[in-house]
């Protein structure tokens, strides 16, 4: 179908992203796999003899393991934690991945609904009490309360919509569900996390009875005649929501529309609390169907209740009839039970998770274990068929539409309505080559989502640009990050598989950036082709300054840059040139820093070399564009016109520079400790040379036909100074760092003409600028023109260090093969890869990007079980401490030993360091205060948790521990 087929979507809910943690399979792709295949995902086992218990259950594999350092959790408290919470915790998280939303950086107001299993665990927390040393039976009950399930995901994730817990017994998910739209079209949130959890740790062995509930042999066979009960079984399924035509414009992967929804009652017409009311369930159904503006004949499959019990489907069956009331036969009837058994508060979830499958994938899976069919239900009087083996269920004019039916125990019933989504035509790619960002908590967590996506993107399918995005914007930042660039999605899975993620460990805080705009030499025809081609900011900014140099050039600057076919020659020879040239340069490296901004890479400060200096000057405030280009061309005009020059590169420091060099030959640079560059009258550089080369001196000559920051300038500077004097000069809004004095530029220097003429004439003094910019912080460089030379530069500088980043624009000429687009999608990545922050929307400005579905991230999950759930004691397998920002540093002294012994006692580690931060290492407000009565009672102190939240650390704790001790006394 298409998005026009469905008319007024106000009130629709758009399914946007899905977790699920089943039996016997991984995640939502793997539930679907065993769904269509018709696995029976049950957990058979021995009874012993004598013992009338059902043979089997639904066992969630790892269901006592959780990722506790991950979420900033304490081992002890991950302990604590109902493995539910823990669960449902993990799959909101990958929920809100696969809807390609950053979980701990959703700019949405998004709320958490949602309801938990009865699992035992506050008796199981209190049969233990022995082992759980300073715990209190509060801290017991928040760890295990069902009242604290999405409260605690809305916590933990900094959701701040409404965190509702839902407790309807069988049907607590799908109310869920219902609650969470009806708060979406009220407004109160613009996502909603929606879902459930059951789980049982350790898995109980269910007593068989004869009341037809459970099934003895452990099969769920649902609306077939040899019905005998259900099977129990854990699960947990979340889905994210959001309202519909939102989700169409902001790009969502739309798996289905929820066109209505309701929740009723059946009150008191019913045999006894705990039976079904054939009524009420209709009621519910009805109204869905009135409320999504749905005719019944319009829906062509029903995901049922459908437990399997003698005296469950036959009521559901008959109430589904009285709403469905369409001819016989015409609706597919099934239940995700009959492969999984009873998820209680899960399965309406998962029976939704399934449906949208359906609709998303094209097919009804099967109903396993059907044969034939309950006599009970009389199914060939109802509209309904129940099918063993999956079916296909092609899109086909008319849009297909499921239902999805939950009861609770009770009598608290649910029924949703969902739509196919509407199909997405294809998007154009956008530029050639796409910025994949990965980031993990940990190296080995980020090598394990490399090969996850490498997997996903392995058949091509889908869009590089929309992966991108979705990365970019879907996944948070951690701090070890890597990256690759590809052209499309099977070379990313190449790159990914291998090295080529380059993994590194970014800051702790945001990285500064520096923009160093290089002098002329380095130009080339072609030079950001990829980027005039492909970026609309970079392409406006030359457009520009072609407009404002046609006077002054005598040709569009445009042909010189990128020629058409059969003008490369002509380009190339205007480029060479001292007038052409230094016109490209300034252009192309004003072009690259308006895109680099237009992508959040602010600059801290700006530093130029030579002709560089004025696109600092730029980028700085001091020059508008339009002033800036014109003082270029008639700077180029004036050593274009000067006596034929040359300029010599020498490896050699200005010191002993100096004596060789014979009169009318300077020093035009001094580019770092051993590294000069000499210009003169082109005679006698050569001559120079020579002389240079007799002392096994390696000397080159640059691609520089002027003499420039030479005696041969100094005739032309006044006609340049009064030139200056009519441009206004304003004070640098950022700092500059001048490569004439080699110290910020101040003012008063950028508002004189005398200095723009002085800095013409005048020594580069840019090993004196590089080492003020050292010494200003841990910038990384950002080469802002064509090719390497100052990042050449900056990288060799002694000042520089091994861990500071020195990244380029644009590639030299001689490695462009590919117009920069690769180069500069690199230089992105590595400035995001070392904690340089990047604007992703300003990225894709203007571009209809979609959000797609790729691999969650891969939790590093540890075992936590109590003693009494068959753990071997307090401790968990392992008591590492979460990975933090700061090097390890071992307590000093026998006061932050002491400290530092406690935090591990509270908190269940070994190994704190003196810097470590009790919060940081899972520690709250309440753990505090068991901490301060631990130091109470083996110290006298009276350390309160305040103090606590004052001095969080080992080393500022124990100083004031001391400063206590010493007032005391």
């Amino acid at each position: 179908m298409t998005g026009e087929q469905i008319p007024d979507t106000c009130g629709f809910v758009a399914v946007i992203g899905m977790a699920a943690r089943v039996p016997g399979a991984e995640g939502v792709d793997g539930f679907w796999d065993a769904l269509v295949r018709g696995d029976e995902l049950i957990t058979r086992f021995p009874v012993p003899a004598g013992r009338d218990h059902v043979p089997a259950y639904g066992v969630v594999a790892g269901a006592d393991e959780f990722d506790a350092a991950f979420f900033g959790y304490a081992p002890r408290e991950a302990l604590l934690l109902d493995p539910q919470h823990r669960v449902f915790l993990e799959c909101a998280w990958e929920a809100l991945e696969n809807a390609g939303y950053d979980p701990a950086g959703c700019d949405r107001t998004v709320g958490v609904f949602g309801g938990s299993g009865d699992t035992g665990h506050f008796a199981a927390l209190l049969a233990d009490r022995a082992a759980l040393p300073g715990t209190s039976e509060w801290q017991l009950r928040l760890a295990s309360g069902a009242d604290f399930l999405t409260s605690r995901v809305s916590y933990k994730l900094g959701l701040n919509g409404p965190a509702v817990t839902v407790q309807t017994a069988c049907s607590t998910s799908l109310v869920a569900v219902h609650v969470a739209v009806q708060s979406l079209l009220a407004g109160d949130c613009d996502l909603a996390l929606a879902g459930g959890v059951t789980l049982r740790v350790p898995h109980p062995v269910d007593e068989f009875s004869d009341d037809g509930v459970l099934s003895r042999d452990g099969h769920c066979r649902a609306f077939d005649a040899a019905a005998g009960g259900t099977v129990a079984s854990d699960g947990a399924g979340v889905v994210v929501l959001k309202r519909y035509d939102e989700a169409v414009l902001d790009g969502d992967d739309i798996r289905a529309v929820i066109r209505g929804s309701a929740v009723n009652n059946d009150g008191s017409a019913k045999a006894g609390f705990t039976a079904p009311s054939v009524d009420g369930q209709a009621a519910a159904a009805r109204l869905a169907l009135s409320v999504a503006g749905v005719d019944a004949a319009d829906v062509g499959y029903v995901e049922a209740h459908g437990t399997g019990t003698p005296v469950g489907d036959p009521i559901e069956v008959r109430a589904l009839a009285k709403a469905y009331a369409v001819p016989r036969g015409s609706v597919a009837l099934g239940s995700v039970k009959a492969n999984l058994g009873h998820t209680d508060a899960a399965s309406g979830v998962l029976g939704l998770i399934k449906a949208v499958l359906a609709l998303r994938h094209e097919v009804i899976p099967g109903t396993l274990h059907f044969r034939e069919p309950n006599p009970a239900l009389d199914l060939d009087r109802t509209p309904f068929r129940v099918s063993a083996r999956a079916r296909s269920w092609p899109r086909s004019a008319r849009p297909r539409r499921a239902a999805v039916n939950s009861l609770g125990i009770g009598g608290t019933n649910a029924h949703v309505v969902l739509e196919e989504a509407p199909a997405t035509p294809p998007r154009e790619a956008g530029r050639p080559y796409h910025l994949l960002p990965l980031s993990a908590r940990t190296a080995t967590a980020l090598r394990s989502s490399a090969d996850r996506l490498a997997a996903a993107l392995a058949d091509g399918d889908l869009a590089p640009a929309d992966v991108a995005w979705t990365l970019q914007t879907g996944r948070s930042a951690f701090g070890h990050r890597g990256f690759v660039v590809a052209a499309d999605a099977r070379q990313a899975g190449t790159a990914l598989t291998g090295d080529g993620t380059s993994a590194t460990r970014s800051p702790d805080r945001p990285r500064p950036v520096a923009f160093l705009f290089p002098g002329q030499g380095g130009q080339y025809v072609d030079m950001g082709r990829d980027l005039y081609r492909h970026e609309p900011v970079f392409r406006a900014a030359v457009d520009r300054c072609s407009r404002l140099a046609g006077a002054q050039l005598g040709f569009d600057l445009r042909t010189m840059l990128y020629p058409r076919a059969g003008g490369h020659d002509e380009a190339a020879t205007r480029m060479a040139g001292m007038l052409g040239g230094q016109a490209a340069v300034f252009t192309v490296q004003y072009a690259l820093a308006t895109l680099w901004r237009s992508w959040g890479v602010e600059p801290a400060l700006v530093l130029g070399h030579s002709l560089g200096a004025y696109a600092a000057a730029t980028v700085a405030g001091t020059l508008d564009v339009a002033d800036a280009l014109a003082l270029v061309l008639h700077r180029g005009r004036i050593l274009g016109e000067l006596p034929s020059g040359a300029m010599l590169a020498v490896s050699l420091p200005a010191g002993e520079l100096l004596p060789i060099l014979d009169d009318g030959v300077a020093i035009a640079a001094v580019n770092g400790p051993r590294q000069c560059v000499v210009t003169g009258p082109a005679a006698r550089i050569a001559a120079v040379q020579a002389a240079l080369a007799g002392r096994d001196v390696e000397a080159r000559l640059l691609h520089i036909s002027a003499a420039a920051h030479s005696p041969l300038v100094e005739p032309a500077l006044p006609e340049f100074e009064r030139l200056v004097a009519g441009v206004p000069l304003h004070p640098p809004a950022l700092p500059w760092i001048s490569d004439r004095t080699g110290q910020p530029v101040t003012a008063a220097q950028a508002g004189t003409p005398s200095y723009w003429s002085g800095h013409l004439r005048h020594t580069v003094q840019f090993d004196a600028a590089l080492r003020t910019l050292f010494a200003a912080g841990e910038h990384a460089l950002l080469e802002i023109g064509p090719g390497r030379t100052l990042a050449g530069l900056a990288r060799r500088h002694p000042g520089c260090g091994p861990d500071r980043p020195v990244v380029a624009s644009l590639p030299h000429a001689a490695d462009d093969a590919g117009g920069g687009g690769l180069t500069m999608m690199s230089a992105l990545g590595r400035l995001w890869q070392q904690g340089v922050p990047v604007d992703w929307a300003g990225v894709h400005a203007g571009e209809p990007r979609r959000r797609v579905e790729l691999p969650a991230y891969p939790f590093e999950r540890q075992r936590f079980r109590l003693p009494g759930q068959g753990g071997t004691g307090f401790a968990p397998v392992d008591e590492t401490p979460p990975e933090l920002d700061q090097d390890y540093e071992a307590p000093a002294g026998e006061l932050e030993e002491a400290v530092a012994a406690a935090f591990g006692e509270v908190l269940g580690l070994d190994d704190v360091g003196r810097h470590d931060n009790f919060f940081d290492l899972g520690g709250d407000s309440l753990v505090a205060a068991q901490y301060c009565r631990l130091v109470r009672d083996t110290t006298g102190a009276q350390l309160t948790v305040r103090n606590v939240f004052e001095a969080p650390t080992v080393a500022g704790l124990a100083a004031e521990l001391a400063r206590m001790t010493v007032v005391a006394s």
